[in-house]
């Protein structure tokens, strides 16, 4: 059965003399500490000892000495909520697992009753709102804690706190009902009535006070052992709480500075706005005569200053130039990744024997200098570089840390800003992914499912048909070889440009006419021509006395007659396709070739040469083709150091490619020189 109401609630009605006081936690753990230390001491024979933890984690703590405690005594009890492996248990001491909404789960229990002394401290934790924690933020989160609860030596307060404990242990394990009856006996403890949870006055609530303040065996004086730990537990958390305590309210402003800095650099994704508020606020709190927040790698030379904070009487060097690599302090703090602190420029050696640091201290009169670098995962962002002008004023450890603990906020937010200005990019590259998938759906889907149903179809009529005539066996045949070759293209075309955007390649680069190629590209767009397909007429315009091109034949071969097949294919009969090529002085051939056909629109220029690109629709066009031919042609040119583009005048206004080739020439030169 849960209890919900507070053991301390029910101890101070049965107790109204009772006047609960508050307690720390350090306090709390230096009083329990010493209460088991007692125990251990074995100062008393089979003592009963009750602890109740808060959680399980608490116990995990103390489990070793309550181990120890069990091995002198077999009427140990441990209450905690559990959270992992905590459960009802009897393997070393008498363990009870209490549902997390019992109102133990928020109190501090222990009690020690031996036939010679007593002791108990029954606490309950003592929620501080947010608002009221004085901004000290996590120094009271934990040995800070507040409690408010009851600690003594008296027997009749420790006797009554193991009652209603023992009751509290009989609702969650019934089955040690006996060895917990022979508990009370020994202690000499009664048993609470039901009744004494609804009412205070009953007469049944009071304890058997035979061994209470006017026993005849009094509690023994407390051994020096014990006096002497206890004492040195409050006095060591006292100490640390008026320490933390001082230091909150030396930091107390830096803080508030350090928090506005941190929330205006993680509201603002613009770096030159993060950076402004960094080096005015930092300046403000250290007291700097300048600040300076300047963006920089560790490869730079120099740097431009545009951010600055200035105490008055401080000379500005806003715009100035401020040369890096020279600076043996900012190239140590760099090399280093941490930050360098010169207290005093007039007497360090560094600066006496370093004429550029020397002549630069001398300029802007700096007397103390400070270089913090901004790093993100070990690359350097930037640099926070602090001065002072007018005196040696040392800055504190705990000043050089706050810079620090900022110059970290500001690497993140500078790595922030700079992933948002690149977002609308990866936006766009997540688009063109998601548009190459589809039209990859699309492509396969239509460019090999149409031959395969007509491959399949004219298999099926040849072997269901002996009889066939001969004449349209031959057109079967034909239809599912042309079919098949058409799949094959699609394929290869694929492994093509898998192969090429993985440098898989491997050129083979030659001296070449480049007349030699434009013949064999038009000798196979001629011949693939075939009967379904009537070619627009063709011009070859290339001159025999253009230089010899270096490059990979077959490739080359391959780049011109995808480009001449594509300009057939959208060009009407009655139209012409000319290949023209010139030397354009800049040891580069370039090559043309333009037709009359349908021309492309001006949007569509810049992502002619994208994978699966077709001007129509993957399932709407009217001609063939997997949209991989000018993905093809692009890495090839890209391949031998060219370059192509594309011009067009509109929709059925022609369209005009070009590609570059380096020419022998060219490579001759690159090697000499």
């Amino acid at each position: 059965m849960i209890v919900p109401i507070s053991l301390l609630a029910e101890l101070l009605r049965a107790l109204p003399q009772l006047r609960a006081q508050i307690y720390f936690k350090s306090s709390m753990t230096a009083l329990s500490h010493a209460m088991e230390d007692l125990v251990l001491a074995g100062s008393d024979d089979e003592p009963l000892v009750i602890a109740s933890f808060q959680q399980e984690r608490f116990y995990r703590h103390e489990a070793h000495r309550y181990r120890r405690i069990a091995a002198l005594s077999s009427q140990v009890y441990v209450l905690s909520s559990p959270e992992t492996e905590f459960k009802n248990s009897s393997e070393h001491h008498e363990t009870v697992a209490f549902a997390p909404e019992d109102g133990l789960s928020k109190e501090w229990h222990l009690v020690v009753l031996g036939q010679n002394y007593s002791t108990c401290l029954i606490c309950q934790e003592k929620i501080v709102p947010i608002d009221n924690q004085d901004d000290h933020g996590p120094l009271l989160m934990d040995q800070a804690r507040r409690f408010e609860g009851i600690w003594t030596f008296d027997r009749e307060v420790s006797s009554k706190a193991a009652a209603l404990l023992l009751d509290r242990i009989v609702n969650y394990r019934p089955e040690l009902a006996e060895k917990i009856d022979r508990a009370r006996t020994t202690y000499k403890l009664v048993k609470t009535p039901k009744k004494t949870r609804k009412s205070a006055t009953s007469k049944a609530a009071k304890p058997d006070i035979s061994r209470g303040k006017n026993s005849k065996i009094p509690n023994p004086k407390l051994s020096d052992a014990f006096t002497e730990r206890l004492v040195t537990y409050l006095q060591a958390g006292q100490h640390k709480l008026l320490k933390a305590y001082s230091a909150i309210a030396a930091q107390e402003r830096k803080e508030r500075l350090v928090n506005l800095i941190t929330t205006a650099m993680r509201q603002s994704l613009n770096p030159q706005e993060i950076v402004e508020v960094a080096v005015q606020e930092l300046g403000t709190a250290l007291s700097a005569s300048r600040c300076l927040i300047y963006r920089c790698k560790a490869t730079d030379i120099a740097v431009k200053i545009d951010r600055e904070f200035l105490a008055p009487g401080a000379s500005s060097v806003l715009e100035q130039t401020w040369l890096l690599q020279e600076n043996q302090i900012w190239s140590d703090a760099v090399a280093r990744q941490e930050r360098v602190y010169i207290q005093d420029t007039v007497q360090h050696p560094l600066i006496v024997n370093t004429k550029f640091l020397k002549k630069t201290v001398k300029n802007w009169q700096i007397v103390s200098w400070l270089m913090v670098p901004v790093l993100y995962q070990g690359r350097v962002l930037g640099m926070v570089e602090m001065h002072q002008c007018r005196s040696v004023l040392p800055w504190e450890e705990d000043e050089i840390a706050l810079v620090e603990a900022i110059a970290t906020q500001l690497g993140a937010a500078l790595i922030q800003a700079e992933t948002y200005a690149h977002l609308e990019e990866l936006n766009q590259q997540l688009e063109a992914l998601d548009r190459t998938r589809s039209n990859l759906i699309a492509i396969t889907g239509h460019e090999l499912r149409t031959p395969l149903s007509t491959i399949q179809v004219c298999l099926e009529s040849l072997n269901s048909e002996p009889d066939m005539p001969q004449e349209l066996r031959q057109i079967m045949l034909e239809t599912a070889l042309g079919d098949a070759d058409r799949m094959r293209k699609l394929v290869q075309d694929f492994l093509t440009l898998s192969n090429l955007e993985s440098g898989q390649v491997k050129w083979n680069v030659e001296s070449l006419t480049l007349q030699e190629c434009v013949d064999l590209a038009l000798s196979s767009v001629r011949s693939g021509g075939g009967l379904d397909r009537e070619l627009p007429e063709i011009i070859a315009e290339v001159s025999a006395e253009l230089p010899l091109v270096q490059a990979d034949g077959e490739w080359l071969v391959e780049v011109l007659s995808k480009l001449l097949d594509n300009a057939c294919k959208f060009t009407t009969p009655q139209g012409s396709v000319t290949v023209q090529a010139k030397y354009n002085g800049s040891r580069m051939v370039e090559v043309l070739v333009a037709d009359t056909g349908r021309g492309i629109e001006a949007n569509s220029l810049k992502v002619v040469f994208d994978r699966f690109y077709q001007e129509e629709g993957a399932l709407r066009r009217s001609a063939g083709g997997t949209g991989l031919g000018l993905a093809i042609c692009k890495q090839i040119v890209a391949g031998w150091g060219g370059k192509i583009w594309v011009d067009s005048a509109g929709k059925d206004r022609g369209s005009e490619f070009h590609f570059t080739i380096p020419t022998v020439e060219n490579q001759l030169t690159s090697v000499n020189s």
